[in-house]
Formats: C-alpha cells, structure tokens, sequence
C-alpha cells in the first residue's frame, strides 16, 4: 500500500532521494551536470512529497515556485525496486493537487531529453511540450513540458 506524505526540503528521506537522483542525474547529463545541478538547489523547495510502500521510502517529488500562478515540479525520483507500480504517477498527481490548493493555475517542468521513461510519464499524465522557458533556453539535453492544473 502506498501512502504520502507532504513535507518540506529538510525530511531526510527527501534528501536521501536527492543524493540518489543527483548520482543518476551526473552520468545522463555528462559534464553537462554541473549547469543542471545548480538550479537544483535545496533552499528553494518548500512543498515535497514522500511516498511510501508499508513505510519504506519509495519516491519523490516537489514543487516549488517559478511564477505566482506557475508552479515548477523538481526532483521527481522513485527508486528502482519500486518502478513500474504507479508511484511516480502518485507522486506527480498529488504535487499537482497541492499546487491547486496553493492557488498556482499550471505546472511546468524540465526533463532530459535523453530520459524518455521520464518524457513518457508526463505526457501520459496530460503534460504537453513547450518552448525551453528560464535557464533551459538553449539547452539541448533539456524538454519543457507544462500541464494546466485548475481553470483559476
């Protein structure tokens, strides 16, 4: 059974599942990591959400603010023995609900292009495709992608 738990950038699972993501994230994005990883800081990221399968920690995500009706989804790991159940989907539909509850209108986001399980799952979850917006302009290992949350 899967259950979550909404927390902040301080829980140390949270910080567990970064430290993991940051070590997979280096080798698909090569000595292009560094650029990516500075806009992947911490200090940032207010809204995080565990989940958890009977109390182990299986998955990640957050949100946190790029404009006042946009919110940004961030650091979205599911660790592997637990892939292939719906977790991340859990995960991403839960940030979605709670960016409506803080008012945000639409989510947005950055992926590698190189990950395409990850491309996938957010456009089997309604995202859609968009130019490359802030620091990811120009980056050729990037795909933004945006979903419209709630009609505020």
């Amino acid at each position: 059974m899967i259950s979550l738990s909404r927390t902040n950038s301080n829980n140390p699972d949270f910080r567990n599942f970064v430290m993991l993501l940051d070590e997979i994230l280096s080798e698909s994005d090569g000595q292009d990591h560094p650029f990516f990883a500075q806009y992947n800081k911490l200090d940032s990221i207010k809204n995080v959400v565990i989940a958890y399968s009977e109390n182990i920690p299986a998955g990640c995500g957050a949100i946190k603010e790029y404009s006042k009706n946009i919110a940004e989804i961030k650091r979205m790991f599911v660790i592997p023995e637990f892939r292939r159940q719906g977790i991340a989907k859990i995960i991403l539909n839960e940030l979605e609900l709670w960016a409506d509850e803080l008012n945000y209108s639409q989510c947005i986001l950055e992926t590698g292009r190189k990950l395409s399980k990850a491309v996938n799952l957010y456009k089997s979850c309604g995202y859609e495709v968009i130019p490359s917006y802030g620091q990811y302009i120009g980056q050729e290992l990037s795909i933004c992608m945006k979903k419209r949350i709630s009609s505020k």
